[in-house]
């Protein structure tokens, strides 16, 4: 039996990196210590299921050392202050398929002769934030009265992400890498992320996080391609003292985007319990509780004191996200959602004349099979 020349070290660097069970790797590899301790080397095949298992290039084993596997793009996790865990390998995959996604789309519209869009990088740090907040709301055309057409928080997201991709954003939503519902993503870790372009700006926002936490994820990481700006964020709609001055800079118009100062102001009834204030200003602007009390402190309704109370009983109140088992649901309008309708769309067109190769086609989209291909193919076509 010939066995794999794979390098101890490396064995233990994959597991460690993958964040995986201890007891379900023991159970799939039984003989995982000792090739990690070197007395016995597992052959080819193991060695290219347990690469795959733990979602590392099978080539790594074999090098001298671990490869430097730093973010692409501009970490900005900081919460108090202070950085995030180590990137997780579900985190960089999900860069990278953005990454991929991103250079695939902007070599398209360059070649169908489109121009770069105007507002990427069209702010700085010195713009207002209710200026650049007052812009986007007209792009998208998503002003209260648009909201409060709508019925529920998702269905209010769903208008957004329409309205930014008619704009010209590849908007992407997914709690999972590409497809595999086995890789799930960690809202802990990372909110979002904004990869800034002329031609294709990218918006990636963690399905993983509850619904409400979401649409304020959206126009936050928005905010960056305003300034230019690509990164990873976790961001949140407390006001921190301790984020950087860009990040603070689009949470500043985040939240006047979703609740502008101006209808805050005139919806604000002093006489009225704050509890029920929380509940009809959540329905009117479709925004979760947590934003709320932050504009109304920043409207100087609130004293710091009663924020912080109700800041953290809001808090205990919040639902965490809990994944279904299972599928579930309609697959392509899932995956629909995970690439983007403008995406899709345009890599649809492209197979289809021939100029894109379907196996391209299928990476991109994270999808295996032509019939899926037909299917997803079919359903936008019969959409536009």
């Amino acid at each position: 039996m010939i066995r794999a020349p794979v390098n101890p070290t490396l064995v233990t660097w994959a597991r460690e990196r993958g964040r995986l069970a201890s007891n379900d790797l023991v159970k799939r590899f039984p003989k995982l210590a000792e090739w990690e301790t070197g007395t016995l080397q597992p052959t080819f095949k193991q060695a290219d299921d347990f690469a795959a298992y733990v979602n590392v290039p099978v080539g790594y084993l074999f090098l001298s050392e671990p490869p430097n596997e730093s973010l692409p793009i501009a970490d900005n996790r900081a919460v108090a202050g202070k950085l995030q865990m180590s990137p997780s390998v579900e985190m960089l995959d999900v860069i990278r398929i953005c990454q991929s996604r991103q250079a695939w789309f902007q070599d398209f519209v360059i070649k169908d002769g489109r121009n770069a869009l105007p507002f990427v990088a069209s702010a700085t740090l010195r713009t207002s934030p209710s200026e650049t907040a007052r812009e986007m709301r007209e792009m998208f055309k998503f002003g209260l009265t648009a909201r409060q057409g709508t019925r529920s928080w998702s269905e209010s997201m769903r208008l957004l992400i329409s309205a930014a991709d008619r704009s010209g954003f590849l908007v992407m939503v997914s709690g999972i890498v590409g497809c595999n519902t086995h890789r799930r993503l960690d809202p802990a870790e990372f909110s979002g992320v904004a990869l800034s372009d002329p031609f294709a700006p990218l918006v990636f926002v963690n399905g993983s996080d509850p619904k409400a936490a979401q649409m304020f994820t959206l126009v936050y990481e928005i905010a960056h391609i305003w300034l230019g700006l690509s990164a990873v964020s976790t961001c949140r709609a407390a006001q921190s003292r301790n984020i950087s001055v860009e990040e603070r800079w689009c949470s500043d118009v985040a939240a006047e985007f979703l609740v502008p100062t101006s209808i805050l102001q005139a919806e604000l009834r002093y006489d009225e319990p704050l509890a029920q204030v929380l509940r009809r200003l959540t329905r009117i602007f479709k925004v979760s509780s947590l934003v709320v009390l932050r504009r109304m402190l920043e409207v100087d309704w609130l004293e710091f004191a009663e924020f912080e109370r109700s800041w953290r009983d809001e808090a205990k109140r919040v639902p965490p996200y809990t994944p279904r088992e299972g599928s579930g649901g309609d697959f392509y309008r899932t995956l629909l959602s995970r690439v983007g309708l403008r995406f899709a769309r345009s890599l649809v067109q492209s197979t289809l004349e021939g100029q894109t190769l379907y196996r391209d086609a299928y990476r991109l989209l994270g999808i295996r099979r032509g019939r899926t291909f037909e299917e997803f193919a079919r359903r936008i076509n019969a959409s536009t």
